[in-house]
């Protein structure tokens, strides 16, 4: 034991540094998510071809014929409604009297209000009668409940 103990102490101390993995294990985590993510958005846009309306596509959906045939009645009214001066209320008039709008605004405010604060409207739907309920399904024929 004594000569095990000397050799240390004749031997030059060796030294030795942990290895850090650390950064590798944190570079292999980060690059193993964005595939994964990578991998999982593009299937998510997936569609199958061929179920878009031609509105959906952003293509014409009235042929050459009707959309002539609207310019020309706009020109001939003497209107374009491609205009920054169109006015689509221009010749408009109303046939309720200011006594019925304003009885209809002091009905309503409350509501409008409710509907343009913070919440919503939530509180306001919360607090407004429940609305009754049929026991009667969709598609049941009269003599069932018999």
């Amino acid at each position: 034991m004594a000569d095990a103990n000397e050799r240390e102490a004749d031997s030059p101390s060796i030294q030795t540094t942990p290895v850090d993995n650390r950064g590798t294990t944190m570079n292999f985590k980060t690059i193993s998510a964005l595939v994964i993510t990578a991998a999982a958005a593009g299937s998510a846009f997936a569609e199958s071809p061929g179920t878009w309306t031609n509105a959906e596509r952003g293509l014409a959906t009235q042929t050459r014929a009707e959309v002539q045939a609207e310019l020309a009645a706009f020109k001939k009214a003497g209107v374009n409604p491609w205009s920054s001066t169109y006015s689509i209320t221009k010749d408009f008039r109303s046939t309720a009297s200011r006594a019925d709008v304003t009885a209809q605004y002091v009905k309503n405010r409350d509501a409008v209000a409710a509907m343009n604060s913070e919440g919503g409207g939530a509180a306001h739907f919360a607090a407004s009668q429940p609305v009754a309920v049929s026991d009667t399904l969709a598609g049941q024929p009269a003599a069932a409940g018999n």
